[in-house]
């Protein structure tokens, strides 16, 4: 059995973690999680699962919870995340935290000797190189759970790294594809959290419209697969069928296919080197679906995947600095604050105004990512 340690329980793949520890009891067992502000599904899920830790946002909440269950230790804030993390009694690590909040927790985890079972694209983009250097150095297997890097890690089991001409990730298009710029210029948060294929968070979601999302991806990709920006393609893909794609020397490709279902991605990590069923899943008909369609990226539409690919090639606090100014742009619209379109112009007026530092410490780019958020937030009054 499996000993699982799920940091963010209650948010969207941490659910579908659960789905997946529900349908294999006999092979996963959560020992200590670390949740939201959610009491009442993180109730449930301590009825459920009976973990020994669990770890809460605020300090109400844990006096709450201690009472109710006197049995579970409960822990709170972030020192309450990161024994979560390097809790003893598990055997891997599920990260699937928003923001870089996930960042340090990682870290730890992999200097405790922990398997990293990673959804949480900020602790690669603001740290991928302090990441992939302590995984090196403690021999810790950073296994990936999006569903495009799960695609091309499946896709590369028995290949040789030196054969790989480049990897190509798909990108759905998110809620509004299939409109011109001039018509996003008063769409509401309602119409951007539509997404057409798949059922994420909220910030997750507006990232897909604005393509940060992939952006992010392209960054994770660089660090997990060792590869440089310009082997790194992305290509719009509007059934989301086919997950991500390899492309080898010899001009053969191979992808990973399947419906759009996170928790493919989810076993998959957890059950590597081997598979499991996944009997709630729903199986692929492609005479049914009858076509795929594909189309290259324009990026003057998609400028936020422009500025990753920016962010990432230069490197160093760059990259940082992308994913504060997102994060904390796209939270101003969500609350309203400003329209869909200026989530980019503050994301870019971040990245004008910032003076490349490489090869940061992780004390430098905690302090580069408040100086970020802080700057952003100047420029919303």
């Amino acid at each position: 059995m499996k000993t699982i340690s799920l940091m963010g329980a209650t948010g969207s793949i941490g659910t579908q973690t659960l789905d997946i520890i529900r349908e294999h009891p006999e092979e996963f067992s959560l020992k200590a999680m670390s949740v939201g502000k959610n009491v009442v599904l993180t109730r449930k899920i301590i009825e459920e699962f009976q973990p020994e830790l669990v770890s809460v946002q605020n300090y109400i909440d844990y006096n709450t919870l201690k009472e109710e269950y006197p049995h579970i230790k409960f822990i709170y804030g972030e020192e309450g995340i990161m024994e979560t993390a390097t809790y003893e009694k598990a055997d891997i690590l599920v990260n699937a935290v928003l923001g870089s909040i996930g960042l340090n927790p990682t870290l730890k985890a992999i200097e405790a000797g922990k398997t990293i079972a990673i959804a949480n694209k900020e602790t690669l983009v603001t740290a991928g190189h302090l990441v992939m250097e302590a995984a090196s150095k403690h021999n810790v297997a950073i296994l990936p759970v999006d569903s495009e890097h799960s695609a091309i890690f499946q896709s590369l089991q028995g290949e040789k790294d030196k054969n790989i001409e480049r990897l190509i990730l798909t990108a759905s298009g998110g809620s509004f594809r299939d409109r011109t710029r001039s018509e996003l210029e008063n769409v509401t948060v309602e119409e951007a959290l539509n997404h057409p294929n798949w059922s994420m968070g909220a910030k997750i979601t507006i990232d897909s419209a604005t393509m940060m999302n992939k952006g992010l991806e392209v960054i994770e990709a660089h660090w997990l697969f060792d590869l440089p920006y310009e082997k790194i393609d992305v290509l719009l893909h509007k059934e989301s069928i086919i997950h991500s794609m390899v492309e080898f020397h010899d001009s053969s490709i191979k992808a990973q296919l399947g419906t759009p279902d996170m928790r493919v991605p989810i076993q998959y990590a957890l059950t590597y080197p081997d598979r499991l069923p996944l009997a709630t899943g729903k199986r692929l008909d492609l005479a049914k679906i009858g076509q795929l369609h594909f189309q290259e990226m324009d990026f003057k539409r998609f400028r936020c995947l422009q500025f990753a690919y920016e962010a990432g090639k230069i490197g160093g606090t760059m990259p940082t600095v992308l994913n504060a100014a997102n994060e904390t742009a796209v939270a101003a619209f969500l609350q309203g604050k400003i329209r869909f379109l200026q989530i980019e112009d503050l994301v870019e007026k971040a990245l004008n105004h910032h003076q490349t530092v490489e090869f940061p410490s992780l004390d430098l780019i905690q302090e580069i990512d408040k100086e970020t958020r802080k700057y952003v937030n100047t420029l919303l009054r």
